[in-house]
């Protein structure tokens, strides 16, 4: 392969690695952050004894719709760290128990089929940008001395993808493996040429989307709250307090008022009334840089 198809193929992956780390955040309920480190050109017998004896290893059927292309099936190899860790995050846990000396057990192995089943779907959106193609999840083998798909002499190319999960606590890879003759047979589909026209955008579409998205933004329903002044008691005074106390607060009635939206500090204003109602008069936006009580830097930080 040319360094051109390299790089076409690198553009491919740089897209799924995003799709990918996309669908792990909203999955995992963290940041995760997964980029395409290097790819290469290698037999199969070298890819499969790089491995190690516990793997975790996904085939993915791929089906183009055009019938001049035959099928292929990649292999999807995961860190099985990282199996360990999604599995943990998946079942409401806190991430941390991820480093075990062990094989999947069948629960495992199921949960971790449904995870790889998005996973492809992701790939085949992926390459469907370039090539009319479907992806199937196949099955999950956690043995690849026993995966012998492919000759030990044919040629195959290789994706690996680092993953950090867990704002950077983890660190595992995702290696694809691609049989060459396959690749061989579409990449003229989606060269360099190809993947700069696609990028290409019509101005007034561009706008149009934009336009619908704020639209659609705009319809949501935010919490608008005002906020006067805010102290502690201890839980014993509280217990007593009754019916017309007196709480003395350490600020005047014609001192700024803290508005916030959805809890976030968004305004300043001042308290009044309007036809016999109360209501407030906005004067500033709060504005990251600005000095705001202690009590407010709470909700600035969140």
């Amino acid at each position: 392969f040319t360094k051109e198809q390299f790089k076409s193929l690198d553009s491919l992956h740089e897209t799924f690695s995003r799709m990918l780390s996309s669908y792990f955040s909203g999955l995992l309920r963290t940041v995760c952050e997964i980029e395409v480190v290097q790819i290469e050109e290698n037999d199969y017998y070298e890819y499969n004894n790089a491995l190690p004896d516990t793997a975790l290893m996904s085939l993915v059927d791929m089906h183009p719709a055009d019938k001049r292309y035959d099928d292929a099936t990649m292999i999807l190899e995961l860190s099985p760290t990282l199996g360990f860790y999604i599995i943990d995050r998946v079942l409401g846990g806190p991430g941390t128990g991820y480093n075990f000396d062990r094989d999947f057990t069948d629960i495992e192995i199921a949960l971790l089929s449904s995870v790889f089943e998005r996973i492809s779907g992701v790939l085949g959106d992926t390459w469907a940008q370039n090539l009319e193609i479907t992806a199937s999840f196949n099955q999950i083998e956690t043995n690849a001395r026993l995966l012998q798909i492919f000759a030990p002499e044919d040629t195959v190319v290789i994706v690996i993808l680092n993953i950090k999960m867990g704002g950077g606590i983890l660190d595992g890879t995702l290696s694809i493996c691609i049989p060459a003759e396959f690749l061989e047979s579409v990449i003229h589909t989606f060269s360099l040429r190809y993947v700069r026209n696609t990028k290409k955008q019509d101005v007034e579409k561009e706008e149009a989307k934009k336009r619908i998205i704020l639209e659609n933004v705009c319809d949501s329903e935010m919490a608008l709250k005002v906020i006067f002044d805010e102290f502690q008691l201890d839980l014993q005074e509280i217990m007593h307090l009754q019916p017309d106390d007196v709480i003395p607060l350490s600020k005047r009635v014609d001192s700024d008022v803290l508005v916030t939206v959805d809890s976030m500090p968004w305004f300043t204003a001042k308290l009044g009334e309007t036809k016999q109602k109360k209501a407030i008069r906005l004067n500033n936006i709060v504005s990251k840089g600005d000095e705001v009580a202690p009590w407010e830097s709470k909700k600035a930080s969140s």
